[in-house]
């Protein structure tokens, strides 16, 4: 459907000043919506023509009027053609308030974005990465085609924006753009942000993300098991290409260090820590914080074949990212790994295999790789099949002991009795040499032991040393004063 546009000027008949002049108005009109304004001048009603909407006459005054007039209307042509252009409704309150400069700065999705992406920029290296700039002008990006391609226009009001806009774009970024379900949900946090800063400006009164749910399924993300760094490890490569980088890729599954930090490690960052052993003591470009790792035996290893051998005091021989995931692809072939090895993967390995498969608690290794919140680290902090095993082979043991426990017949009150006594005690509970009788202490244990005896062993036991007659139950003192007086 066209859009239908127009500019008409007439006289405030009922405003008539004191000089015989009446104020000129204005009407847009746009698509059969109105809104009138003051042009603020003003002409007598003698010069002034209804049907051309203008002044007309060869006085000064006319000519004045005319041109002002005129300028007026050429002025709010252009800002109707400019804002048809860019959004998908064009208003004639819209036309007005930017004539008048009651307009809102920065109240154009794209023109926002830019600004906020462009300051971005100038905090690359200061609080900033430049990885993250670059998500944010991806982002811009997919904006700007989407909006041409569903608007054709080239920018679009904030006010514009709904829930229904945000639909649009979603189900463009996972058709049209191709993005998978994750890669669009940040895409999406991203776009919000932007929204975000413009409700607190002011600039929107209401957040069309508020019934926008963004959804990001986790993902098991790819790892090297111990049996695989090992293969690596182990292979003789005939090209010192491939050899250096699987040097580099080995290094980082022994410390974590993404890419970047690599890159930026020098010979400053390796330093003899309190326990008097090396560590590497860097920070995280992306984040800017500490990552303090202890150097294990292998990446100690590789520094020392390596220093002393590059310029700017650099500690390894990187490449370009992309070279490198590229070689890694092919050591995977040649080594019969069926994995797609990037170099991020060997972050994911040190999390995973190096450190929290072999006991290290999450809370050491989320300092160790740089992690700013611990549920960056608990993605890593998957349960491997070695885990599993490892895990499985305790609680056998223990069901085993406890099996063994329940065998075990009771233990009668002669046996605990017994176990309360030394070995020679034990030995020589019913001969004691005279010595022993002097024992309050060991006396007392003998007499509790004979009072848990039966009658039946009672009467044998002393049958067997005196004969019959005697009280059973001054047995052991019986017994010591004989042993002592045949001494």
């Amino acid at each position: 459907m066209k859009s239908t546009f127009s500019i008409l000027f007439y006289l405030k008949r009922n405003g008539q000043k004191a000089n015989g002049n009446m104020p000129i108005m204005g009407r847009i009109t746009v698509n059969g919506q109105a809104v009138q304004f003051g042009a603020k001048v003003e002409i007598k009603p003698d010069y002034w023509n209804v049907k051309a909407g203008k002044a007309i006459g060869k006085a000064n005054e006319v000519q004045e009027v005319n041109v002002i007039l005129e300028s007026i209307k050429t002025t709010m042509t252009k800002i109707y053609r400019d804002l048809q252009e860019r959004e998908k409704n064009v208003t004639p309150e819209r036309i007005k308030n930017i004539f008048f400069g009651i307009e809102v700065k920065h109240q154009m999705l794209l023109e926002l974005f830019k600004r906020h992406n462009d300051d971005v920029c100038k905090l690359i290296g200061i609080s900033k990465s430049k990885a993250t700039h670059q998500k944010y002008e991806v982002t811009r990006k997919h904006l700007t085609n989407f909006i041409k391609e569903k608007y054709n226009i080239s920018d679009i009001s904030l006010k514009e924006i709904n829930n229904l806009f945000i639909s649009d774009f979603e189900v463009y970024l996972l058709t049209t753009a191709g993005c998978n379900a994750n890669t669009t949900a940040k895409f999406m946090q991203f776009f919000k942000r932007i929204i975000i800063i413009a409700k607190n400006n002011g600039w929107i009164s209401a957040d069309p993300f508020t019934n926008y749910k963004i959804r990001i399924s986790k993902v098991d993300r790819g790892y090297l098991t111990q049996e695989e760094i090992d293969t690596i490890m182990q292979k003789e490569f005939a090209s010192k290409r491939l050899e250096q980088v699987r040097d580099v890729f080995i290094f980082s599954c022994y410390c974590g260090l993404a890419y970047i930090d690599v890159k930026n490690l020098r010979e400053k960052h390796i330093r003899t820590s309190f326990d008097g052993n090396l560590w590497i003591m860097t920070k995280r470009q992306k984040t800017n914080v500490n990552a303090n790792i202890p150097l294990l035996d292998i990446p100690k290893q590789i520094l020392d074949k390596y220093r002393g051998t590059l310029p700017n005091e650099a500690v390894l021989p990187l490449l370009s990212n992309q070279k490198m995931n590229s070689y890694l692809k092919e050591i995977a072939d040649v080594c019969g790994i069926d994995k797609n090895l990037t170099y991020h993967l060997a972050r994911h390995t040190f999390a995973t295999t190096t450190t929290l498969a072999k006991g290290v608690p999450i809370e050491t290794v989320s300092k160790m790789l740089g992690h700013t919140n611990i549920k960056t680290t608990q993605i890593y902090a998957r349960i491997t099949d070695g885990k599993i095993g490892n895990d499985m082979a305790v609680l056998a043991g223990k069901l085993k002991d406890i099996e063994s426990k329940k065998r075990m017949p009771a233990k009668s009150n002669i046996d605990r009795q017994f176990e309360c006594l030394s070995s020679s005690e034990k030995m020589a509970l019913f001969n004691l040499p005279a010595s022993l009788s002097l024992d309050d202490e060991r006396e007392n244990r003998i007499n509790n032991l004979w009072y848990s005896l039966p009658e039946e062993e009672k009467s044998s036991l002393w049958a067997k040393e005196f004969g019959s007659g005697e009280n059973l139950v001054f047995m052991p003192k019986a017994r010591s004063r004989k042993l002592a007086v045949n001494q």
